[in-house]
């Protein structure tokens, strides 16, 4: 169990180990190291999805290890309260980022093993603090340099507690 305390409240994340190893222990060694205090979700699109882990306030990338195995085939589904792993158009891309799917969002599901087909590895869910993601989902947005949909006020991630290792 994690627990993301933003400026906005609490998320609580249960890690799905067993179906998705590879970005839950991603997931969790970033968490460990404090990657995720002092990033933002800097992407936030009503009724789609809220993504962060990334950038700080300033909306600057943060460095981050090599990218992992994509796991969308493992089952999982991008349902709405589930969190994925964010990636670039390749497969196998993603590193930090992560998103929380506001709705359900089974059109990011893996359908193939092709670029188009890979989809987006869900590796948890959250368990607590849906109201604080519709929160989230509620600010208003701008485009910042060549980024669209950033929140008007940052949200940021302060704190992060692993419950339960």
């Amino acid at each position: 169990m994690i627990i993301l305390t933003t400026n906005l409240g609490d998320i609580e994340i249960e890690l799905d180990m067993q179906r998705a190893p590879i970005s839950s222990k991603n997931f969790l060694k970033y968490c460990q190291e404090g990657f995720f205090e002092g990033t933002i979700f800097h992407r936030v699109i009503k009724g789609f999805m809220i993504q962060g882990g990334g950038f700080s306030v300033d909306m600057q990338e943060k460095s981050t290890r090599a990218a992992i195995v994509n796991e969308a085939n493992r089952g999982l589904s991008n349902v709405k309260g589930t969190i994925a792993m964010a990636r670039t158009d390749a497969p196998h891309s993603a590193t930090a980022e992560f998103f929380i799917n506001l709705a359900d969002n089974t059109f990011l599901d893996h359908v193939a093993t092709t670029n188009v087909g890979w989809g987006y590895a869900v590796f948890g869910r959250v368990n607590a603090g849906m109201n604080v993601v519709n929160q989230i989902a509620q600010q208003k947005t701008q485009s910042q340099g060549e980024y669209d949909d950033v929140p008007v006020k940052p949200i940021v991630i302060e704190r992060v507690t692993i419950m339960n290792p």
